[in-house]
């Protein structure tokens, strides 16, 4: 069915959303949600959370893109999840290891006072991700996104581990070089 069709299941409040979004987009959600907390149960409930969230957003919220939309509340859940997971026990997952890379090159602490520069970065972020070779920018993202390990991304592009970890390696000090080149200093 077709994304538009859905959203409007949604504003009509017909129960039909849900189960033609499980249908389309069950399967997207749940890898999300699993390559966060690698545990199925933990990754269902957060696929299940997703949908009562885009029950109770939609309306008034009409998503340009629903798999987008659902893609960042499945990823926010997981997130939320796995924090209160491993509040005592860290290590699952692949969640630890991303944030510890990324924590080279992008800021990690972010006051509310910081809103603007918050998305003066996120600005950057994308010109930087757009400029990337096509290649690279997947495998950043599925990395950084997706949070899909580094095996993972080698098998599904063809690659080895070796290459995909110095393409992130690589990918990371560019984008350190050039958030500094634009003022924005760790």
């Amino acid at each position: 069915m077709d994304d538009s069709k859905i959203v409007e299941l949604f504003f009509d409040r017909s129960e039909l959303a849900i189960s033609e979004t499980s249908k389309k987009y069950g399967r997207y959600c749940h890898y999300i949600a699993y390559n966060i907390l690698r545990n199925n149960e933990d990754a269902e409930e957060c696929v299940n959370d997703t949908y009562m969230r885009a029950w109770n957003s939609i309306p008034p919220k009409r998503p340009n893109k629903l798999q987008t939309y659902l893609g960042k509340i499945t990823r926010n859940l997981a997130l939320n999840m796995l924090e209160k997971l491993t509040a005592q026990k860290r290590g699952k997952g692949q969640v630890p290891l991303v944030l510890d890379e990324l924590a080279e090159c992008i800021p990690d602490e972010r006051s509310s006072t910081d809103i603007v520069e918050d998305m003066y970065i996120k600005e950057l972020l994308d010109r930087f991700l757009d400029a990337l070779p096509a290649e690279t920018r997947k495998i950043f993202v599925r990395r950084y996104w997706y949070m899909s390990a580094v095996k993972e991304i080698a098998r599904e592009y063809n690659l080895t581990e070796s290459k995909v970890t110095v393409t992130l390696f690589r990918t990371r000090k560019k984008l350190k070089e050039y958030l500094e080149e634009k003022g924005i200093h760790l």
